[in-house]
């Protein structure tokens, strides 16, 4: 069975560079082209945090940060005596770049659509200015909306006062200071007439993994900032850490059987947080630079202490 299961999980590779780490395989692939070429059916839930096309990422913009040169940030690099990474700049984002992103969106549903099982749920990360536009593409292009995974998280974004009018209006905060990250949670269709009991019987899909006999998941996550350790292993600007998404990954499959896949895994977090839980996954990234990255970190993170269980909320 084992055998036969990384059989499976090697043909979803097809021609592309690939590598095994444990049970999962990286690849070096766009998310598009590949989730469109393998078979029908294959993949039993997506884990992922995409890149949403935004100015910050493009690698120009990275390569001038990197070099001191300029680049967008979302917020000085350095502020208040900390330096910080960079961060999504979503308010600077015009009307034709929002419309982009709905685009994106909902053509990523469409090949998503074709690679999952029907059931197969998607946690896809997001933030509280643009996950409204998020969730709503990718219901347009064919998923169920089954609600969100809220993680509970002190970010930097928000809070600040009118630029340029800092003096003039001092009690004034241009936008709510973030306290929470939200993950939609969708869901590929089932079956006209199938019950989620059918469809965990013949796709081993359409619900989520509880955490224990009495407890549910929640969509709730208390989460600090990505620890430091964890940052030292894989420098990327938008890394998870292992204590949320290993919760995240466990509850993604409900039987606890099936592949994971994140389709943007830039430095790997996903497929560690898979590997440490002892499931299997295989994930693809189109920057060389991020796929290198992730060769060298899946390992080292796979090796990081954070129980399941860490950061749960208790009710």
């Amino acid at each position: 069975m084992e055998a036969q299961k990384q059989t499976t999980l090697r043909s979803l590779t097809l021609d592309y560079r690939s590598e095994l780490i444990g049970k999962s395989y990286i690849l070096h692939a766009d998310a598009f082209e590949w989730l469109s070429r393998i078979p029908e059916n294959s993949i039993h839930a997506i884990v992922t945090d995409p890149p949403y096309g935004v100015k910050e990422y493009n690698l120009d913009q990275i390569a001038k940060r990197e070099n001191g040169n300029g680049g967008i940030w979302r917020i000085p690099p350095s502020f208040d005596g900390s330096t910080r990474a960079p961060l999504p700049r979503f308010t600077a984002l015009n009307p034709k770049e929002r419309d982009q992103i709905r685009e994106f969106f909902v053509q990523w549903a469409r090949v998503s659509l074709h690679a999952l099982r029907p059931g197969a749920h998607v946690f896809i990360a997001s933030n509280s200015f643009l996950s409204q536009l998020v969730f709503s593409a990718l219901v347009t292009g064919g998923f169920e909306f089954r609600g969100e995974l809220i993680r509970l998280v002190q970010t930097l974004r928000g809070g600040d006062r009118p630029k340029n009018a800092e003096t003039q209006y001092p009690d004034v905060c241009s936008m709510a200071r973030g306290s929470y990250e939200p993950w939609g949670i969708l869901r590929k269709p089932l079956p006209p007439g199938m019950k989620v009991s059918d469809c965990l019987r013949e796709f081993q899909t359409g619900g989520l993994r509880r955490i224990g006999p009495d407890r549910p998941f929640n969509d709730v996550i208390v989460s600090g900032r990505t620890p430091e350790r964890e940052r030292k292993i894989a420098n990327h600007p938008s890394l998870k850490p292992q204590a949320l998404l290993r919760q995240i990954v466990y509850a993604s499959l409900p039987l606890g059987i099936g592949i994971i896949a994140d389709p943007f895994m830039g430095s790997g977090s996903t497929i560690a947080a898979a590997e440490a839980k002892g499931l299997t996954a295989i994930g693809t990234e189109r920057y060389l630079e991020y796929y290198e990255l992730s060769r060298k970190a899946i390992p080292l993170l796979v090796k990081v202490p954070a129980s399941i269980f860490q950061d749960s909320f208790e009710f």
